[in-house]
C-alpha cells in the first residue's frame, strides 16, 4: 500500500463495507449528505472515495468508474489489499421492459453477460455469476424495513454501450431472462468470488429501452436516493 490506484496507506481508514456508485460525483453526494465525520482518503484520476458514519457507524463509499475493467481494478484493490469484505454497487440501468418504470430499484440476483472478464481473469468459463446471497437477504430486509421496493431480477452486464444492433436487447430479455443492463456487476461479483469475499448490485432504472424514456445526468448524479438508503444501511 499504496496501491496503483488508491492512495490510502493505512488500510483501516476503509471501513469493511464499501458502496460504489460508477460515478466519482455520485460517491461526493452520498458523503455530502448522508455521512457524517467523513474523511476523504482517494483522489488518484479523480475517483473519489469517502469514509465515514452513518446513524453512527462506520462505511466507506468509493467510485468505481464505467465498466468492467474499471470496477476490476478498483474493486480487486479494495477486496486484496486493504481487508475490504463487502462491496455493493450502486448504479443506474437501463430497463429492457416496459414492466420498469424509471426510477424503480433492482437487487441483482445474478449477472449474465458476453464478456470475457471472468475467463481472462482467472479461467471462469460461465456466463452468469450470481450475487451474494447473504447480502442480498440483508438489503432485501432493509427494503422491506425502509417501505421501498425493489425488484429481485437477473440483469445484464454489458462490455459496450453502444451496440450497433439497438434491438438485440429484446433478445437478451428474451432468452436470457435480464431485465436491465449496466456495464459492471459481472466483473464485481467474479472478484467477491475468486478472493472469498462478498458483493451486491442495487440499481434504478435510469432510462427504458423499452419505452424510451430517460433521466438526465444530474438526475443520474443526485437523485436515485432510494438505493442509497437500502445500502447505507449496511454500516456497521
Amino acid at each position: 500500500m499504496p496501491t496503483p490506484h488508491i492512495e490510502v496507506k493505512d488500510k483501516g481508514i476503509i471501513a469493511n463495507t464499501v458502496l460504489m456508485p460508477g460515478d466519482p460525483l455520485r460517491a461526493k453526494f452520498i458523503a455530502d449528505t448522508f455521512l457524517e465525520n467523513v474523511e476523504r482518503f482517494n483522489t488518484v484520476r479523480n475517483v473519489f472515495g469517502y469514509t465515514g458514519t452513518y446513524k453512527g457507524r462506520k462505511i466507506s463509499v468509493m467510485a468505481s468508474g464505467m465498466g468492467m475493467p474499471s470496477i476490476g481494478i478498483y474493486s480487486y484493490e479494495l477486496f486484496e489489499f486493504y481487508g475490504v469484505e463487502n462491496i455493493i454497487r450502486i448504479g443506474s440501468c437501463g430497463a429492457y421492459t416496459a414492466d420498469l418504470n424509471l426510477y424503480d430499484v433492482i437487487l441483482s440476483t445474478e449477472a449474465w453477460s458476453e464478456s470475457s472478464f471472468a475467463k481472462v481473469q482467472s479461467g471462469y468459463d460461465s456466463d452468469i455469476i450470481a450475487a451474494s446471497t447473504d447480502l442480498n437477504s440483508k438489503l432485501e430486509k432493509f427494503s422491506k424495513e425502509l417501505g421501498i421496493e425493489i425488484h429481485k431480477e437477473r440483469i445484464h452486464s454489458s462490455d459496450v454501450f453502444y451496440r450497433k444492433n439497438f434491438h438485440e436487447y429484446k433478445e437478451i430479455y428474451e432468452k436470457h431472462g435480464c431485465v436491465a443492463v449496466e456495464m459492471e456487476s459481472f466483473a464485481l461479483f467474479h472478484n467477491a468470488n475468486v478472493l472469498g469475499k462478498k458483493a451486491a448490485c442495487l440499481l434504478t432504472v435510469s432510462d427504458n429501452l423499452a419505452t424510451e424514456e430517460v433521466t438526465t445526468s444530474e438526475e443520474r448524479q443526485n437523485a436515485f436516493t432510494n438505493m442509497m438508503k437500502i445500502a447505507l444501511e449496511m454500516a456497521e
